[in-house]
């Protein structure tokens, strides 16, 4: 059955909350990307991914540059496994404070002006048609695919470290975890 890599992004130059809306890499993060990367083609020939899905933002995109370099593809850049949408009346600076907030809860209490369990039930979608494919993306995105194949209504079911990987399965239909990434020590970083 065809494989999909979820690959949180290397670690940015600054973080969520600070002067940067849209960091790069720190040099720590493209240690990570190119770990990442190693890793990727270090699978099996039939498990290798042949395609490179980013989300717009450059921490993710600078993260999938190794790998699309390497196999010898474009980053497909999709928004659908981008940063979870910042309610519209929510003032930049506020963002931190909603997350924190969003961490504590499930997917049917956060509260802005979109469904956020829709939200999810969307990136799982669109992940099932995906097969063969490193998705490079988020935090909260990609706890969004893993809370919902798990079941857990939580919105912070799981904490990947940058560059962390966690494999799925997919036929099209149906889309199976079969193994979360490193787990980070700390919060969000």
């Amino acid at each position: 059955m065809p494989r999909l890599y979820l690959i949180r992004h290397g670690r940015p130059a600054a973080t969520w909350g600070g002067d940067d809306d849209d960091p790069g890499l720190d040099e720590a993060g493209r240690a990570q990307a190119e770990a990442a990367r190693d890793w990727l083609l270090a699978q099996p020939a039939e498990h290798r991914p042949r395609r490179v899905v980013s989300s717009p933002l450059r921490r993710c995109r600078e993260t999938a540059a190794p790998t699309a370099r390497a196999l010898g593809v474009e980053i497909e850049v999709d928004p659908i496994v981008g940063e979870i949408p910042t309610p519209a009346a929510l003032h930049p600076s506020e963002r931190g404070s909603w997350l924190r907030k969003v961490f504590q809860g499930t997917w049917a209490e956060i509260e802005g002006d979109l469904d956020y369990d829709q939200w999810r039930r969307e990136i799982v979608g669109a992940l099932r048609a995906r097969g063969d494919t490193a998705v490079f993306s988020h935090y909260v995105a990609i706890n969004a695919a893993v809370s919902h194949l798990t079941g857990d209504d939580r919105v912070l079911s799981f904490r990947p470290d940058h560059a962390s990987i966690t494999v799925l399965e997919t036929d099209g239909g149906a889309l199976t975890l079969l193994e979360k990434g490193r787990e980070a020590a700390t919060g969000v970083l």
